[in-house]
């Protein structure tokens, strides 16, 4: 039976990890993410897992004897944010290259400069084609479900590929809420022991890990691995499905909210998803056909799967937490289009970004997207796309009348996107 708890994303991920009871934890510390080893390292100490966890002097070292210990057979992670995937990033590579099917655990934060603490997507944006399966939880519950699938799909025979659960720095990963936690033998069963078919340590088969590629063989591994993450796609539903089976919370490559008779729909990742479902609900109620694509699998892209879910919109607005630096917008905004066009979809979408550096994205903001949309789309109104919402000065803008300033008096605020 389930039981319920008041948890952070970062605890529900390390007790996740605790029912998992993995082989290997290799881990340094940064903020938001530092809390996870710390957690587990207690686990441990306390003798309720046997993992072992190395301290190590840096993330780039983290994810090397992480790659070392799942080339040696075991079930290894490691956990990092911002900075720390981005001084791991020759690693990355490696470890989906020698296809190796280690989780780390991405607390989402805004990589420097300048210096930022706060939640965007620009660390796991930037890794998104270094050969990693993409995993998103828009809440505490999802970070912990979608952790204990990760092995399922990873070690896959069809897959082995390295997998990233990704959490919004803070907005999850610190704020507590209720979440219901499966027993721990449901989670051991559900996952299985891990049984590699090749390994350094196997003496009855000797190998080498990690060769030198050249011209006449480079291209075929990389073919290989792409082979393998489209794989992944078949064995990503099936796996959701059968956690569904056993948790009564199935998981697929997205969540469609309200999406089926929408004519205006927003495609938004993570936590912001919680936020534009308030605006959806308010404008329901106003007879506005709003709805929202909450995108949980980046990588492998559903591209196919995406078209087919927007097709019948008249409006779409792709919501970007990392700026893709192309004059156009950002990462999602350009594989959402790309999907489109491949797939002959006539729906007009359009590109924004938002929250970068930990910026609030509001009800009203999200509302104010929806009605563009609709204006856009009734009255022919041009639809300004490619812009900040909620930069000060440009697109969305608090507007105070002159005896409220210094304070904020909702009522006197203006959230019509300005034009040039």
């Amino acid at each position: 039976m389930a039981k319920r708890d008041r948890l952070s994303g970062n605890e529900a991920i390390s007790y996740a990890i605790k029912q998992v009871n993995p082989d290997v934890m290799p881990a340094f510390p940064i903020t938001p993410s530092t809390e996870i080893p710390q957690y587990v390292a207690n686990y441990i100490a306390n003798g309720e897992m046997d993992t072992d966890f190395i301290p190590v002097e840096s993330e780039h070292s983290s994810m090397s004897a992480t790659i070392g210990a799942s080339a040696a057979g075991a079930r290894a992670l490691t956990a990092t944010s911002s900075c720390g995937l981005a001084l791991m990033w020759e690693e990355l590579y490696v470890a989906a290259s020698n296809r190796l099917p280690l989780a780390l655990c991405l607390v989402n934060r805004a990589l420097s400069g300048p210096i930022n603490i706060n939640c965007d997507h620009s660390d796991s944006m930037g890794a998104r084609d270094t050969g990693f399966i993409q995993i998103y939880a828009e809440n505490n519950q999802e970070v912990y479900d979608n952790f204990v699938q990760a092995y399922r799909i990873s070690e896959h025979r069809d897959v082995m590929l390295p997998i990233m659960i990704c959490q919004d720095g803070f907005i999850t990963s610190h704020a507590v809420e209720n979440i219901e936690l499966l027993e721990d033998g449901d989670v051991k069963n559900f996952v299985g022991e891990y049984e590699p078919e090749n390994f350094l340590l196997n003496a009855d088969q000797p190998m080498a890990l990690g060769p030198y590629a050249v011209s006449n063989y480079y291209m075929e591994t990389k073919m290989a691995q792409n082979i393998a993450m489209n794989n992944a796609k078949k064995v990503i539903l099936e796996v959701g499905k059968e956690f569904g089976a056993m948790s009564g919370r199935s998981y697929g490559f997205f969540e469609a909210y309200r999406l089926e008779d929408a004519d205006y729909a927003m495609v938004i990742i993570g936590s912001a998803a919680g936020t534009a479902k308030d605006a959806v609900d308010v404008l329901r109620k106003q007879g506005v056909k709003a709805g929202i694509l909450k995108l949980r699998v980046f990588r492998p892209f559903p591209d196919e799967e995406i078209a087919a879910a927007l097709k019948n919109c008249k409006a779409v607005a792709i919501m970007d937490r990392s700026e893709g630096f192309r004059g156009k917008g950002g990462p999602l905004g350009a594989e959402v289009k790309a999907a489109l066009f491949d797939h002959a979809a006539d729906v007009r979408a359009f590109n924004l970004i938002y929250g970068l550096g930990g910026r609030d994205f509001t009800v009203e903001e999200a509302e104010c997207v929806y009605k563009e949309l609709e204006a856009y789309d009734k009255e022919g109104k041009a639809f300004r796309e490619y812009r900040y919402v909620g930069l000060r000065g440009e697109g969305y803008v608090e507007e105070k009348k002159p005896e409220t300033v210094g304070t904020t008096n909702m009522s006197s605020i203006d959230y019509t996107s300005k034009q040039n």
